[in-house]
């Protein structure tokens, strides 16, 4: 069902009850709206979801899903197949079937098939557009599930058995629960008061899609080099990628997305520099593993911080996805996270059905954020140590790295462990 601020006098009762408000419908919210559209209430009845977004999603997808690339986990690839999503995503996502980890100039290098861990593919990666596509399409054959859009909340009041929110457009709602999947700069989390750390790391990203001489061959590329880390993810052939890259891209033989993080003016430098130039810098700091760079899409950056509420959980509201943290893209694992967040908390919902319990009782919400604090730490912890580690050329820490790849490469118990970690096990 979809609502828009323009429809507000056609609702003969302008405050409506569900069992679940969600604000924010990008992808968090969507993945969290279809992931919840299969449980049941305590009367066998599906539950009432409402979703507040903003931006006109519905008729403008590229409003809220724009043209970043993901790397998806094995593990999330499996979540958006169990939740029906992946059917809609699967031709335009690319698979990930090798990943070469190597430190630019150095001897250490690392490299993990998936082949050796009997899978077909160690992750995928595909653009937020297909991605917010999928979850919309399957979420219109959800007839017990709400849009209002474009809007956006006002007030919010809580209560002792119920949430009260209030939205731009007059419109008035109230739930059991409240799930803020409203980005890094949550509303829900200021209505609050949450407070959160930060930290900024003096990175910046810079993103585009590269066309190159050589096919990728579903390897996926991390190359740290002294000006930062440089990931190179192979991307699908797809229509939209060869229009974007032009007639030039013809005469390439494969597509990836870049990742490159570097110091903000050298970022500056790079994003300003004519196409032909910038080419030449990201071979020279990439090296011709993919061969010549014969073409670059719209360049976009990014500055790298790490966000994190200082509290997942609040009266009858709880924070998913970037609401609740922002991470640094080396690991790849920002989506994968949220994605973990949604997953917990939909089993904490699951189980208070089954029990006949308050969905929104705040001893459940608790469950939901010792399930993630262990997982949240221990991704932030592996990002801020490889941000450390791999941007720092001291030289005890550029031995330790080298020889901590080396390590990994030969010793199968550590290889083991980093995979089931990437793979989001």
């Amino acid at each position: 069902m979809k609502t828009s601020a323009a429809d507000t006098n056609n609702i003969p009762d302008s405050s409506q009850h569900f069992d679940v408000i969600i604000s924010g419908g990008g992808l968090s919210g969507s993945l969290m709206a279809l992931s919840l559209s299969g449980l049941r209430d305590h009367n066998q009845q599906p539950l009432k979801i409402a979703i507040i977004e903003a931006n006109a999603v519905l008729t403008e997808s590229s409003a809220s899903f724009d043209n970043r690339v993901l790397a998806l986990s094995h593990g999330s690839a499996n979540y958006l197949n169990n939740i029906g999503a992946w059917q809609h995503l699967q031709q335009h996502a690319e698979p990930i079937q090798n990943i070469h980890i190597s430190d630019r100039g150095y001897y250490g290098k690392a490299r993990l098939y998936a082949e050796h861990h009997q899978v077909d593919a160690l992750g995928f990666v595909a653009e937020m557009t297909h991605i917010g596509a999928a979850l919309l399409k399957t979420l219109s054959t959800k007839n017990h599930v709400t849009w209002f859009t474009p809007d956006s909340i006002n007030e919010i009041k809580w209560q002792a058995e119920k949430v009260n929110v209030e939205l731009h457009s007059g419109i008035k709602l109230s739930a059991a629960l409240l799930l803020a999947c409203d980005g890094a700069k949550s509303p829900c989390r200021a209505f609050a008061n949450i407070a959160t750390t930060s930290r900024d790391y003096q990175q910046t990203a810079l993103i585009a899609n590269v066309a190159t001489s050589i096919h990728h061959n579903n390897i996926a590329y991390e190359r740290f080099t002294d000006t930062g880390p440089i990931a190179m993810l192979p991307l699908t052939a797809s229509q939209n990628n060869s229009t974007e890259l032009g007639k030039s891209a013809k005469n390439s033989a494969g597509r990836c997305s870049l990742v490159w993080t570097l110091t903000p003016e050298l970022a500056d430098k790079m994003l300003n520099l004519p196409e032909h130039e910038f080419a030449e810098q990201l071979s020279q700091s990439f090296g011709h593993w993919l061969g010549n760079i014969t073409h670059v899409g719209k360049r976009v950056t990014y500055p790298l911080k790490l966000v994190q509420a200082n509290e997942q959980v609040y009266h009858r509201m709880a924070l998913i996805g970037n609401a609740s943290h922002t991470i640094h893209p080396i690991a790849g694992q920002g989506f994968n996270l949220g994605l973990r967040d949604v997953s917990d908390m939909t089993e904490v919902i699951k189980r208070a059905l089954l029990q006949q319990q308050d969905i929104g009782a705040f001893a459940n919400l608790m469950q939901y954020g010792k399930a993630r604090g262990q997982d949240q730490k221990q991704v932030i912890n592996l990002t801020d140590s490889l941000v450390t580690l791999f941007s720092n050329q001291l030289p005890p820490l550029v031995a330790g790295r080298n020889i901590g790849l080396k390590v990994v490469n030969y010793l199968p118990s550590l290889k083991n462990a980093l995979v089931k970690k990437t793979m989001g096990y």
